[in-house]
């Protein structure tokens, strides 16, 4: 059934960038799986770490290669059973697979804020981002409103599915840079496989510095979460 669906939303994905693409000059697509360990230090402590890989699906035509890799760690402390604070740490390698792009170091503050009603879960999150190049630093502010909720029932159980949604505006600035504004839109179907493994599909799209020269960019996305 799993497979089923990923194969669906493939050709969707494939079919819509198709159709974008004779109508779009500043149009890519990408494909991006990642996988993720989420542990509990202590009751409100705890540990994240992610590797994700990116690669062109889709610029003047279709084809596959590389982009980036990127590697995340974030540590989050519980404020409450609805706020957290968080520190991360992001290294993306890119020049090996896209030169002449740099690599980017880029650290991380964040505050989040959740709350449910009934089986819909609701939250925000705030981040500033310090994003370090050899040529430049560009600091970026990103505010994110999601919500998620099981597809099945009340409850998330074993083995059943769920929806996620979420907007998130970005404006980054830097030195003698104008602002760029971004735009995200994203959605994925999800499956708890058991109490400590969800898979993840779902798509994104990007309109990015879309006050000046506005490119559009679609993800098709995949992710495997582990929690201990």
């Amino acid at each position: 059934m799993t497979i089923y669906y990923i194969k669906k939303l493939f050709v969707l994905f494939s079919l819509l960038l198709s159709s974008l693409g004779f109508c779009q000059e500043n149009l890519t697509g990408y494909f991006q799986p990642d996988i993720s360990l989420k542990y509990k230090v202590s009751t409100n402590y705890s540990h994240s770490f992610k590797a994700a890989q990116r690669a062109y699906i889709y610029e003047d035509d279709f084809s596959y290669r590389i982009r980036q890799i990127d590697l995340v760690h974030f540590s989050s402390f519980k404020i409450d059973p609805k706020q957290s604070l968080a520190l991360g740490v992001q290294y993306r390698f890119r020049h090996t697979f896209d030169e002449p792009e740099e690599n980017e170091l880029r650290t991380v503050q964040q505050y989040k804020y959740s709350h449910s009603n009934k089986n819909l879960n609701m939250g925000s999150r705030f981040r500033a981002e310090q994003r370090i190049t050899p040529s430049l630093t560009v600091h970026r502010f990103r505010y994110r409103f999601a919500i998620d909720f099981p597809l099945k029932g009340e409850e998330l159980d074993v083995g059943d599915p769920y929806f996620s949604a979420s907007a998130e505006p970005l404006l980054s600035v830097s030195k003698g840079e104008s602002p760029i504004y971004d735009q995200r839109l994203t959605s994925h179907f999800g499956w708890l496989l058991d109490h400590g493994t969800k898979l993840e599909i779902g798509a994104e799209y990007r309109a990015e510095d879309y006050t000046q020269a506005t490119q559009h960019i679609f993800f098709l996305l995949t992710s495997l979460i582990f929690s201990l």
